[in-house]
């Protein structure tokens, strides 16, 4: 299985939900467990039933990330050396050439990707356009309304 790139935060937000998972909703779904067996029959004790699916896919999660972790590649934008040029971790400022919009994007892990707060992940289109690419350059990407182009104004790593 390849490396997954993730960046130091977010590999720190995947380690404080782990420790999350493992110290506080693990103990609290043993304990409803433990209360729901004590009604006695389980056969027809809902509340059991709920316990252990909650139980599953607590268990699940905490496997997940500790897969996740056990194959990422950290990542440190601010340790970069990539000379102006929009890699993983760069954040960037560009410009819509058709409307002047400009927005800010921040390229992350799949994980990681959140639109609301400025992350796009690097499989997609418009990371894929603009990695590689330096302030100034112009960046293609095939949206689903057609070709849209973009001038690339900041390159920084933070």
């Amino acid at each position: 299985m390849s490396k997954t790139p993730l960046t130091v935060k977010g590999a720190e937000k995947l380690r404080a939900e782990l420790h999350r998972l493992k110290t506080v909703d693990r103990p609290s779904v043993i304990a409803a467990i433990a209360e729901a067996r004590s009604h006695g029959d389980l056969s027809e004790n809902a509340e059991y039933d709920a316990a252990k699916e909650r139980q599953g896919f607590i268990e699940g999660r905490i496997q997940e990330v500790e897969g996740k972790l056990g194959h990422s590649q950290i990542i440190d934008p601010q340790a970069l050396d990539a000379d102006g040029r929009c890699v993983f971790g760069a954040t960037v400022d560009i410009e819509d050439q058709d409307s002047g919009d400009q927005v800010t994007y921040q390229i992350v892990g799949e994980d990681e990707a959140d639109i609301k707060e400025g992350k796009i992940s690097f499989s997609s289109p418009m990371a894929r356009a603009l990695i590689g690419k330096y302030a100034g350059d112009i960046a293609q990407v095939q949206a689903p309304g057609g070709l849209r182009e973009y001038e690339i104004l900041d390159v920084r790593y933070v």
